[in-house]
């Protein structure tokens, strides 16, 4: 069973897991002390438009300005020059639409990033429970890409019963599938007065100021990640639970039964098993059950993923185990890169594969096992050097960025120089500040280990450079220096130093930690012009839609959905087809399904098909046989319908023996009658109806066939008779009849049709 875990024991950190049984899903950590701006709505002030970018920069309350490009830029903010260029199809440069100071409303599209300001937007999109409403973009609209074509029409259709006020937008997430129009509309109404709350504050205050704050992580992982398929909602802490409770209790009433408290003394996470789970998403290194390993590795461009088979040995050869490690690698790689977020351009090195076969199944594994993430991906396929590129999009901080700090040492290189390699350059370097003019002395303050190897190892090397070049070098060994950090100062002739070296040594540059400063908070962000926004009605209740719901799923399920087309498209069909057609057939089945027993069933089916079809025969030489029937009463249409039978239920009558039956009691002159007369001995109701539908269905799909029977019987039964029986009796007779005579005649000769055709019998009999 699925369930969400949310650990709040600890004020610095909280964090929310999704666990299928003791399976780490998903992880979401949030730093109180980090603020979070993605997704918040502030007005900011132009401060710069830049044309050779096709950007502007943003002032929103932020240290550094924010990214607005052109495209992000509504309408309602440009220029009226701007907008009647646009209107007669002309391109506008940016700084003709919009100008410096100018002030507008902008929402947080991309979190800061480095060096990087945060990425703005107009086009504000305000996510609810099932749906995003974006209200200055009318062109946008639509249903969840991650929606499947089954549902995706029905939504679609109810989307349109809903008011949408013009000019704006509405996306039905993957919460709002199966959800009545009452309960969208419902969430749409909040998301209304929500907008009109913000379009208040904007107008109240000038910029730049936070508007609209998006929710904590709580309420964001139940809005978002809260499914049907999540049975538990566990939290271990009593005010984030009271928390969490109001919120369901307003938007989700229906799943308060699923969330509860949880008291154990065994932390939450170590109970389930996933803590040690959460500690290999910071490893650099994953390894597989098979024994090979996933290498993580992150540069400034993109994501580097290598597979490693190290020590897997499952597969029967090498093709083998290099397939069945890279199958292992692509879920876990689906897996790390939900539980880290990690975004943007990745490749991944699979091993070798010399079958396109096998990378076709990895490229497969690969696109189903990400298949469940929310962000927007999307997957190339492997290249001749065995690289596959894809790309993901970022949708919060990733899990290094937000619990990582660059390397005071290495300053995030992850690798520094050796302590022989340090000190040749000190050499070489201090060597080169020696021979400019007008130098005294050259102080080099290294590390210890350094100065050691100077002092010792490099001696004779140093004394030579202070002979050829007349200056001193002065090495200090400084215990604050670590590696690879060092100084080299140079004193002119004028300057002169009288302090022993021993007294040179300083801490300035003592960097091994980093500042207490930098940890701390800073000041509290200034709160959020709207905020407490409460929903004016209930969730409204979902009604069951009964057994016309439960039919409606069950052909969805069935057919693949879509069963209205479906509908409408079994209606139009047989029109086109109306003489002669296939579709026609299925209906006279499908009305007499409802008629008789499944023997007269299967009969009247093959009987309106053979009706139905009169072209493309078989070769004369097996039509006779064919036309066989018509010795008994059928006429010589009876003759050609019982030729298309055979052609084209040859194969269903093998497999059942009752048709077989009919035929030969049809051949000694009891016809059709007999299935009638064994339904009306059973169900004298039934029987009755059916010959009358029997009659009818002939008149509708085959035009004036009926119509033409009792003309044509006396005519052409005499011509047919005598060229038939001598050569078909005595062929398939002996065939037929002593096999499947005595297992159905009993069953279905009893009677069928005593009123229809007592008159054909005394006509074929003395011929």
């Amino acid at each position: 069973m699925k369930r969400m875990l949310i650990n709040a024991t600890q004020p610095e950190e909280l964090r929310v897991a999704i666990a299928d049984g003791q399976t780490l899903l998903d992880l979401d950590i949030e730093v109180p002390a980090q603020e979070q701006k993605k997704s918040n709505i502030y007005k900011g002030r132009i401060t710069r438009v830049e044309p050779s970018l096709d950007a502007c920069f943003v002032e929103f309350g932020s240290e550094r300005h924010g990214f607005l490009s052109m495209k992000e830029i509504s309408r309602e903010y440009f220029s009226p020059t701007a907008i009647k260029a646009l209107e007669s199809g002309e391109r506008v440069e940016i700084k003709d639409a919009v100008q410096g100071g100018q002030e507008v409303i902008v929402q947080v599209d991309k979190e800061e990033r480095g060096t990087k300001g945060a990425a703005l937007t107009t086009f504000v999109s305000l996510a609810g429970r099932y749906l995003v409403l974006m209200p200055n973009n009318p062109r946008a609209g639509g249903v969840s890409r991650q929606i499947t074509r089954d549902e995706r029409k029905e939504l679609l259709d109810t989307l349109k019963e809903i008011e949408i006020p013009s000019g704006m937008g509405c996306i039905v997430r993957t919460a709002g599938v199966g959800r009545e129009r009452e309960e969208l509309q419902w969430d749409l109404d909040y998301l209304l007065q929500l907008w009109s709350a913000i379009k208040e504050a904007a107008d109240s205050k000038k910029a730049p100021f936070l508007i609209y704050q998006e929710s904590n992580l709580i309420i964001r992982a139940l809005r978002d990640y809260l499914r049907d398929d999540i049975g538990e909602i566990l939290i271990d802490d009593e005010k984030v639970f009271e928390d969490a409770r109001e919120f369901m209790q307003q938007v989700m009433p229906h799943n308060l039964r699923k969330l509860k408290v949880y008291r154990d003394d065994t932390p939450l996470f170590s109970r389930y098993q996933i803590e040690s789970q959460i500690e290999s998403a910071f490893a650099r290194e994953v390894r597989l059950p098979s024994g090979g390993a996933v290498v993580i590795d992150h540069t400034e461009a993109l994501l580097s993923i290598d597979i490693n088979s190290a020590r897997a040995t499952k597969g029967a050869d090498i093709e083998e185990t290099a397939l069945q490690t890279n199958l292992e690698a692509a879920d876990e790689i689906a897996r790390q890169l939900r539980i880290r977020d990690l975004g943007g351009l990745v490749v991944i090195d699979f091993i070798d594969m010399m079958s396109k076969d096998a990378q076709r199944q990895v490229e497969n594994r690969l696109r189903e096992a990400m298949r469940m993430d929310k962000a927007r991906v999307q997957i190339g396929r492997i290249s001749r050097f065995g690289l596959l590129e894809m790309s993901r999009q970022r949708l919060r901080p990733s899990l290094g960025e937000s619990s990582y700090i660059t390397c005071p040492r290495c300053d995030g290189y992850g690798a520094i120089r050796s302590i022989e390699s340090l000190a040749l350059s000190i050499l070489r370097l201090a060597e080169e500040e020696s021979m400019k003019e007008h130098t005294s002395r050259v102080i080099v303050q290294a590390p210890i280990e350094v100065a050691n190897f100077l002092l010792n190892e490099k001696r004779q090397a140093a004394d030579e450079i202070e002979e050829r070049t007349k200056v001193g070098i002065t090495v200090v060994a400084n215990r604050w220096i670590e590696t690879p950090r060092f100084e080299i100062q140079r004193l002119r002739t004028s300057e002169t130093v009288d302090e022993p070296s021993y007294a040179l040594a300083t801490g300035e540059e003592l960097e091994s930690l980093p500042a207490q400063a930098e940890v701390q908070p800073g000041p509290a962000p200034e709160p959020a012009a709207v905020s407490g926004i409460q929903r004016t009605a209930p969730a409204p209740t979902r009604k069951r839609g009964g057994f016309a719901a439960w039919f409606k799923s069950l052909l969805r399920s069935i057919f693949g959905g879509d069963e209205d087309e479906r509908s409408e498209r079994s209606r139009n069909r047989p029109r086109p087809h109306k003489h002669g057609g296939k579709r026609p057939d299925k209906a006279v089945g499908s009305s007499h399904r409802h008629q008789g027993k499944p023997g007269s069933k299967k009969k009247k089916k093959t009987q309106a098909r053979g009706k139905k079809k009169k072209t493309g025969g078989k070769p004369a030489d097996q039509q006779p046989g064919n036309q066989k029937p018509s010795q008994d009463g059928q006429g010589p249409d009876g003759g050609s319908k019982k030729k298309k039978r055979r052609r084209r239920g040859g194969k269903k009558r093998r497999g059942r023996s009752g048709n077989q039956g009919q035929d030969q009691g049809n051949q000694q002159g009891q016809g059709q009658s007999r299935n009638d007369k064994k339904d009306q001995e059973k169900d004298p109701g039934r029987g009755r109806p059916a010959d009358q539908k029997q009659a009818q269905q002939p008149q509708q799909q085959s035009g004036p066939k009926p119509e033409q029977k009792p003309e044509q019987k006396p005519e052409q039964k005499p011509e047919q008779k005598p060229e038939q029986k001598p050569e078909q009796k005595p062929e398939q007779k002996p065939e037929q009849k002593p096999e499947q005579k005595p297992e159905q005649k009993p069953e279905q000769k009893p009677e069928q049709k005593p009123e229809q055709k007592p008159e054909q019998k005394p006509e074929q009999k003395p011929e």
